[in-house]
């Protein structure tokens, strides 16, 4: 008890995002689906972590310092605010592609792997700024031994988080439609912005969280890119989601 309160101290801003996502997921999924969601994707998250830390996938190579054992919760080598945190990007990913793809009668692979993509677009941000963590109140928690090309980060952790991505939404999406027995994806009805708003805004609250604190210390490259990144993908979505289906098309046009 006493090294989970500790970590809620050393991280609040982790468990503030936490609590958004499950109110919003309470009032968007229920609390039984809620529950199922974050029961599969924080497995997953930690495993792939596991895993990173030793072998290299998904993520590629890294290490975590291990510097605040003894003042917050690690489940093995892993801290556990940070597989947590997958939980919440995962949710505010499938919120967003959810509403991306609301015309257009989506399958469920369609918005497992969409949610992959923002998921990984996110990360373009959040890991180079948590690589400089010893510049900001985050601490420098873990290290890539090789580095890499994009601002010390190797590419294979964009892969990484694409494929946590796609397996925390779609085996969601998978055991909803096996264990509650009720379709992956309902279809063509066109998603209630009401549902899915307060998960479009935890996304763009961890992306401005993020663009924030690169502002903070003065990494003005990965700012600039980040945020003319996100301009873009925010522009092209829109523009998906404005543009019907040819199905739907038809139908008007008919009527």
């Amino acid at each position: 008890m006493d090294l989970l309160l500790g970590t809620i101290a050393l991280r609040p801003y982790v468990f503030v995002f936490l609590a958004i996502f499950l109110l919003a997921g309470a009032c968007d999924l229920g609390g039984r689906r809620t529950l199922l969601f974050a029961g599969w994707v924080w497995p997953v998250a930690w495993l792939a972590e596991f895993a990173s830390t030793r072998t290299g996938i998904p993520f590629g190579l890294y290490h975590y310092t291990e510097d605040t054992r003894g003042r917050e919760l690690f489940i093995a080598n892993v801290p556990l605010m940070d597989s947590l945190s997958f939980t919440f990007l995962a949710y505010a990913s499938f919120c967003l592609a959810r509403f991306v793809w609301a015309r257009r009668a989506p399958s469920s692979s369609a918005v497992a792997l969409l949610s992959g993509v923002l998921m990984m677009l996110l990360d373009v941000v959040i890991d180079p700024l948590a690589v400089r963590g010893d510049r900001w109140f985050l601490g420098r928690i873990f290290y890539y031994p090789d580095g890499g090309p994009y601002f010390g980060v190797p590419l294979s952790n964009f892969l990484g988080w694409f494929i946590v991505g796609v397996a925390g939404v779609g085996g969601y999406l998978w055991l909803r439609a096996t264990l509650i027995r009720e379709p992956a994806a309902k279809s063509p009805e066109i998603v209630a912005l009401t549902l899915v708003w307060p998960g479009i805004a935890l996304y763009y609250a961890v992306l401005g969280f993020n663009l924030a604190m690169t502002g903070w210390i003065r990494e003005w490259s990965l700012l600039a890119l980040g945020a003319g990144l996100h301009t873009v993908l925010a522009l092209v979505l829109w523009a998906i989601y404005q543009r019907p289906s040819e199905g739907l098309t038809l139908e008007k046009q008919r009527a």
